[in-house]
């Protein structure tokens, strides 16, 4: 199935889904926001995300803006065959900007595209032009060889978390306190915490958002601002998909008064839960 290459404004409004395919998101003016299973913020111009496939996004467009969007099915020309190590782009949510060379070849692809093409060979040039982008992102963005270093010090990364969890969390603003790159610094954290840093953040976010619902009486849309996530629609999604039940429903398992409890209701297996597995 071939990739295609869309030139679109994002709806101010915020919107959500998943897709079965990858997708790369450029902004060429103006701004948008996305989290993609709660990593994410503001996107600027000639700056982008890699979007997974089958990863939940959030996204909305800020004034006016124009995105370029690259769907990219796995079975797409421009991850298969000669170019099947470009996929490794997407085994996790990522954010970049585009250095000078790129932005030269994005104006490339617009002019190519307002070029247009014939229906039976459209397909075949959006593909070629993903594939020039996509080998491109790599070699910026590519892991680095491994190298024996210190590790990484999680303790100083929790606290800078914790300090920052309503704040828009990017993989940068860690790899910095590690005095790594961005994609140097996600492989050794994939290696010491088989976790990636989104991965990894998201626990915290949600670990912070469950100790605010049992310990608070926050309405669930403050507890969501405060924890970073970018509604209660999303934090009831992804909370309901790690814990297995709703922010709404672990709150009425324990919003009972201890005085009016039954013996068992102490032991409650939602309420016993003290950390995120």
């Amino acid at each position: 199935m071939p990739s295609t290459i869309r030139r679109i404004p994002l709806d101010s409004a915020t919107h959500h889904h998943a897709h079965d395919f990858h997708q790369i998101v450029i902004t060429l003016c103006g701004s948008s926001e996305f989290e993609i299973e709660g990593l994410g913020g503001r996107v600027n111009a000639f700056s982008g995300c890699i979007v997974p496939a089958n990863h939940e996004h959030y996204y909305s467009g800020q004034g006016h803006n124009r995105q370029l969007i690259l769907d990219l099915p796995e079975d797409a020309p421009a991850l298969t065959g000669e170019h099947r190590e470009l996929v490794a782009l997407f085994d996790a949510p990522r954010f970049f900007a585009l250095d000078n060379p790129l932005r030269h070849y994005l104006a490339f692809m617009e002019s190519e595209l307002a070029q247009g093409f014939d229906t039976s060979y459209a397909s075949f040039q959006q593909d070629r032009l993903a594939a020039t982008l996509l080998g491109s992102l790599k070699a910026r963005l590519g892991n680095p060889p491994t190298v024996c270093q210190r590790r990484i010090d999680l303790t100083q990364i929790d606290r800078f978390i914790h300090r920052h969890l309503a704040d828009a969390l990017r993989v940068a603003d860690l790899a910095k306190l590690a005095c790594l790159s961005e994609a140097h610094f996600s492989e050794r954290f994939r290696g010491q915490t088989g976790l990636s840093p989104w991965q990894y953040v998201k626990r915290q976010r949600l670990h912070a958002a469950r100790q605010l619902i049992l310990q608070s009486r926050l309405p669930l849309t403050d507890i969501a601002i405060q924890t970073g996530f970018a509604n209660q629609s999303a934090l009831s999604h992804a909370f309901r998909h790690s814990y297995g039940v709703s922010p709404r429903m672990l709150r009425q398992a324990t919003s009972e008064p201890l005085s009016k409890a039954s013996p068992t209701r102490a032991k409650n297996p939602l309420a016993a839960q003290k950390s995120f597995h």
